[in-house]
């Protein structure tokens, strides 16, 4: 079972896939446009059995999208991304630590030096995952497309 992450955006989306036992299979910031064409390739090519996605940035427009792009029995669920950036910005830093004089600056003025919408999908991922082992539920969420 792997999952897809997504983190919808007015101009740039993040994606993520992630494996059942937490390994981490992609990750990308994508323009917006080109979003549904890299969820449906990720859909078919790592066998998605749920897309996780934010619940803040244009959201409904996106879900929409892809309910009508994925097929029929994708299960799309939405979580809370409220707090997400900050989070990413530091899980950002962990995954590519600084180096050279940005070591020595302290961490709240580091700035990543590319988008990390990827990581938030991230993220999402990791956040649905806590809630379902929470929940001691299987894969199916709330908010599922299944009915």
């Amino acid at each position: 079972m792997n999952y897809l992450g997504f983190d919808p955006g007015r101009d740039k989306c993040g994606i993520a896939v992630r494996s059942e036992s937490g390994e981490l299979l992609y990750h990308e910031v994508v323009l917006s446009e080109r979003a549904i064409a890299a969820l449906q390739s990720l859909y078919q090519q790592y066998e998605i059995s749920v897309v996780v996605m934010g619940n803040q940035t244009t959201a409904k427009t996106w879900r929409k999208q892809l309910e009508e792009s994925l097929p029929e029995t994708a299960n799309i669920v939405m979580v809370d991304e409220r707090y997400s950036t900050l989070e990413a910005r530091d899980r950002y830093w962990q995954m590519y630590p600084p180096r050279g004089l940005a070591r020595l600056l302290p961490k709240g003025m580091r700035s990543p030096p590319r988008p990390i919408d990827d990581i938030v999908a991230i993220l999402l991922i990791e956040r649905y995952s806590r809630r379902q082992r929470a929940e001691g539920r299987g894969q199916k969420g709330e908010e599922g497309r299944k009915g």
